[in-house]
């Protein structure tokens, strides 16, 4: 039988695959909601504890913000999510027939 290379199983020669593969972190969005006249507080509280899984203490916080100072940063999320939840509060503030906005912003 001949000894010849095999192109398949060559062990004298090495194949030196550089592979260049950099993860890049997906872009993060706050998620903000808007104060206006007629969306009750306990409401707001009732989205923040429901949709963003807040604990009554810091949804209460974020509820003053809004009150307060106009705006409250709900939480940074994905893009996706970030959509997600904006379009559930949307949702469940029209059901109610609050006129409560949601937005976001880059992070």
């Amino acid at each position: 039988m001949h000894r010849g290379t095999n192109p398949i199983n060559n062990s004298d020669q090495e194949l030196n695959v550089k592979q260049e593969s950099e993860v890049m972190e997906p872009r993060m969005y706050r998620v903000i909601l808007h104060n206006d006249n007629y969306t009750t507080m306990d409401f707001v509280v009732h989205i923040l504890m429901t949709v963003f899984h807040k604990p009554a203490a810091q949804a209460t916080k974020i509820m003053l913000d809004v009150h307060k100072k106009g705006q409250g940063v709900c939480g940074v999320y994905t893009y996706d999510i970030a959509s997600t939840k904006i379009a559930q509060v949307h949702f469940m503030a029209k059901q109610r027939e609050y006129p409560l906005r949601c937005s976001m912003d880059e992070a």
